[in-house]
């Protein structure tokens, strides 16, 4: 295969893509079309479920055996690929089309070297002799940013860190060369600094000639990156163009809806949820009473090779009624573990816990039940905290026999009532956890966590898993249930656009240590920090027509 400068490294035409359930069929991809040129960097943008994840397994022949899928005309490195078998698509994965994908954990083989993992394309497709197999995955390792790719190559993924799994599922996609990459919702689950070098890394082979397939719910990142953007939603391409005309001036509600949803400074203070810029939040006033504070806390783990690991060190806290503290930092800072000594899941080596002035930390499990309703959590992945055998009733019912809250008409009210409140249907009751939507599942969360009324809710990571309009629409609910109620948040996020807009005040976290804390403008308009700097240095953002005639002027 060989493709000349002005022919599309891909071209696709009415691409159509359907799944059988029983006896029905149902449409995910529904006639789209696009090309994609050497050195360019063309985006789909979408929610799940609206076929953008599907398309680009269709370009690799990966879409599943209950599948049927036509296409007007598909060529890939000016092949007609129309009509390729399986074996046909073999040759072609890995030496013409590079596939990168959100989870590198569940991608990469657990039982499988690092380096053999790269190496996999290399052999397939036989470019390598065996001699100089291990020099050149050292040099892939190294080419995306892998420190002391020796050492890294023989390791296994579960070694590595998040960031680390990235780019060496980066590494094998890109190891034989392929004239395409296609990068499946990549950053997604990745500290914003790890995210903002991934990027990096995926510019520098788009100037190398690469031709780059972005799939992503986050315009925000696509921003940075992509020449042009498709939108997708229910299987259908509802706007494209140049990314900047698209960002500049939308001519479809959804890709209006999809802009609103982005935590933005100018967006603070309005709903997300909503594509009126107007529209406001209302925040509770914040009281000076102390409902949750930590003082001097540490917490140490052991290794397995024996040393101790400090994951939290001389932290300190406090959280007033109908406040946000909101905590940042990245994987390995010390956040989680922060947050299960708050919620007393885990006791301090040194340091203190008080819940509205008492005692917290060191009550042992019966003597703190009492006080358990009192403070509750909403965990990032709502669907592995749920017992599977549960129905949403019995989930949101959970904290309340524990708590030995009510008879079971008082239960069962109560429930009702709660569904009512995160505005979930009644008719959600009797399903259980696999049958929802991560967003209905996140609903569930909430509304379980205020079951028993509590004064404070620990948010650990609630919204990172979300799409972007999801992820609008469960904060807009958090911030209108604390007007409400009055509730307290202690917010744990990677996301500093998140953070930004559900704060009052900012706790930034790095290596177990609390090295800066102040107000939201503080901390974000005004860093003494140089992590903190870096930071907010690495968050994606999209500037508005407006922001950038006014930085031409100055």
């Amino acid at each position: 295969m060989s493709t000349s400068s002005t022919t599309p490294v891909v071209s696709v035409r009415d691409l159509r893509v359907s799944f059988t359930t029983g006896r029905q069929q149902h449409e995910v991809v529904r006639g789209i079309s696009f090309d994609i040129q050497r050195g360019e960097s063309v985006a789909i943008v979408g929610e799940s479920g609206s076929g953008k994840s599907v398309t680009a397994r269709s370009l690799v022949g990966l879409v599943g055996g209950r599948s049927q899928v036509s296409v007007g005309a598909l060529t890939i490195d000016g092949a007609d690929a129309g009509a390729y078998d399986e074996q046909a698509w073999r040759r072609v994965r890995g030496r013409h089309v590079g596939f990168v994908l959100q989870d590198a954990l569940g991608s990469l083989d657990p039982f499988r070297r690092v380096g053999d993992e790269i190496a996999e394309p290399l052999t397939t497709h036989d470019l390598v002799p065996s001699g100089e197999l291990t020099a050149r995955v050292e040099q892939l390792l190294a080419s995306v940013g892998v420190p002391e790719p020796e050492v890294r190559r023989a390791q296994y993924p579960h070694q590595l860190s998040g960031g680390l799994r990235q780019r060496a599922l980066i590494a094998s996609a890109l190891a034989a060369d392929p004239l395409l990459l296609i990068a499946d919702e990549p950053t997604t689950a990745l500290d914003v600094t790890v995210q903002a070098q991934i990027l990096e890394l995926l510019e520098r082979r788009k100037a190398d000639g690469t031709a780059l397939l972005l799939i992503s719910h986050d315009l925000a990142v696509v921003s940075r990156i992509a020449d042009r953007i498709h939108v997708m939603k229910d299987g259908e391409l509802v706007e494209s163009g140049p990314t900047r005309e698209v960002l500049d001036d939308p001519q479809h509600d959804y890709t209006r809806q999809l802009l609103a949803a982005i935590p933005a400074e100018h967006a603070r203070g309005t709903r997300l949820s909503s594509i009126d810029d107007a529209a406001p939040l209302v925040r509770p006033q914040v009281s000076e009473r102390v409902v949750l504070e930590g003082r001097g806390l540490r917490k140490t783990f052991r290794r397995p090779d024996g040393s101790d690991l400090v994951a939290v060190d001389d932290v300190s806290l406090e959280l007033r009624a109908g406040e946000t503290l909101g905590v940042v930092g990245e994987s390995g800072s010390g956040k989680s573990t922060l947050a299960r000594l708050l919620l007393a899941l885990d006791a301090p080596d040194a340091g203190t816990v008080t819940l509205d002035g008492q005692d917290w930390s060191s009550l042992d499990r019966r003597a703190g039940r009492s006080q358990r309703r009192r403070i509750q959590v909403v965990q990032q992945d709502p669907l592995s905290s749920f017992d599977p055998r549960y129905t949403v009733s019995s989930i949101v019912a959970e904290p309340l026999l524990a708590s030995r809250l009510g008879d079971r008409r008082e239960r069962t009210a109560r429930v009702a009532e709660l569904v009512d409140q995160v505005g979930l249907d009644r008719g959600l009751l009797g399903r259980r956890a696999t049958q929802l939507s991560g967003g209905q599942r996140q609903r569930v969360a909430i509304a379980r966590a205020l079951a028993t009324r509590p004064e404070v809710i620990v948010c650990d990571e609630p919204v990172s898993a979300l799409d972007v309009s999801i992820q609008a629409q469960v904060l807009d609910l958090l911030a209108d249930l604390q007007a409400e109620l009055g509730i307290a948040y202690v917010f744990i996020s990677h996301h500093l656009g998140v953070v930004y807009h559900v704060s009052d005040r900012v706790l930034v976290m790095k290596d177990g240590q609390a090295v800066e804390t102040g107000t939201v403008d503080e901390v974000f308009h005004a860093p003494r920090h140089p992590y903190t700097r870096e930071l907010l240095a690495a968050i994606p953002t999209i500037e508005r027509p407006h922001e950038r005639a006014t930085a031409a002027v100055s």
